[in-house]
């Protein structure tokens, strides 16, 4: 597979995104944020519990 053909196949799937208003149904932004929230705090509460000077 060559760049220009890979290159014209994601400008065709850009165009097809925009026609449909470019959200999926399921994704809710309010969800997808509060977890990746919830997952960082809990990435960072393990590494200070790690990061404990002895």
């Amino acid at each position: 597979m060559s760049f220009h053909s890979t290159a014209a196949q994601l400008v065709t799937l850009a165009a097809e995104g925009e026609e449909h208003g470019g959200n999926h149904e399921s994704l809710n932004p309010l969800l997808t944020g509060g977890g990746a929230f919830l997952a960082l705090m809990l990435l960072l509460w393990i590494t200070t519990r790690f990061n404990r000077d002895r």
